[in-house]
């Protein structure tokens, strides 16, 4: 019979005293005590890891769109380009995430929904962030935030700087695209309307590409993180009536239906539009 296997036999350390091991440098002593149920419900576990792995991964989307912006501001697209990829590719991952709630059903929410208070997802600081970084500029959703006024003090300063898309528009008027009024803009607190010549100059790059294969990249990640990011959104509403039907959420939106609503919300609509002109 045969020994059974000790890595240490290859080198592998198995002494971690005075050095940092595993859990030290991911310090999991804090990430795999932060669940803390306030029922004896089965489920309400699943629901607050749901909940928790998700502002993590927004976390880390939040930092590649902030560098993503400051990559385009500079001129560099290629490590744009990186960086879009990944935020597109979490939010993938984000959407798997629904599949693991969804086999949470209706019966088994209600025995600890009314644990949760008033808290709601319709609260999260980063998910705000995102949406403001990326260009939905509803300055209305600060409120939720004022009890917190370090994370308005976050979100304030999201809103003093060019959005993601505005870098984007900002960038073809650098290079000799006629963006309007939108190469002189200085007001970025509030969601930009659409522009026809956002639109003309999106049109130019998609009928030469070869020409102007950069933006046309550049253009193409953009579409690619908003597709992902409407996927998102749309099994969130699934999610969401499929467990609590048209009811109201726990935060007091409408739940389901203010969720459809958002459905409608385009991030950069000239990116779409431009389909239908060429």
């Amino acid at each position: 019979m045969s020994k059974p296997y000790d890595p240490s036999a290859e080198g592998a350390q198995m002494s971690f005293k005075d050095r940092m091991s595993y859990s030290d440098y991911l310090h999991l002593e804090k990430v795999l005590d932060a669940q803390e149920p306030l029922s004896t419900a089965h489920d309400e576990m699943l629901f607050i890891i749901q909940h928790q792995t998700s502002e993590l991964w927004m976390k880390l989307a939040l930092h590649e769109i902030s560098s993503a912006i400051r990559s385009i501001r500079a001129d560099r697209l290629e490590p744009s380009f990186k960086m879009l990829t990944r935020v597109s590719r979490i939010f993938e991952q984000l959407n798997s995430a629904w599949d693991v709630l969804r086999t949470m059903t209706p019966s088994e929410y209600t025995e600890f929904r009314d644990s949760l208070g008033q808290s709601s997802g319709f609260q999260s600081w980063q998910y705000r962030a995102i949406e403001f970084m990326a260009g939905n500029r509803n300055v209305a959703m600060l409120r939720p935030h004022a009890h917190q006024p370090e994370l308005t003090e976050k979100l304030e300063a999201v809103l003093a700087q060019p959005s993601l898309y505005d870098e984007a528009i900002l960038l073809l008027a650098r290079n000799g695209f006629d963006v309007g009024a939108e190469a002189n803009k200085i007001d970025w607190r509030e969601t930009r309307s659409e522009s026809e010549e956002v639109l003309a100059a999106w049109q130019a790059i998609y009928r030469d590409p070869q020409r102007y294969w950069m933006f046309y990249e550049l253009a193409e990640k953009l579409v690619d993180f908003e597709d992902y990011f409407r996927r998102w959104r749309f099994n969130h509403v699934t999610t969401v009536e499929r467990i609590i039907g048209m009811k109201r959420g726990t935060g007091g939106t409408s739940g389901a239906s203010y969720l459809k609503k958002m459905l409608e919300v385009e991030l950069f609509p000239e990116l779409w539009k431009v389909r239908t002109r060429l």
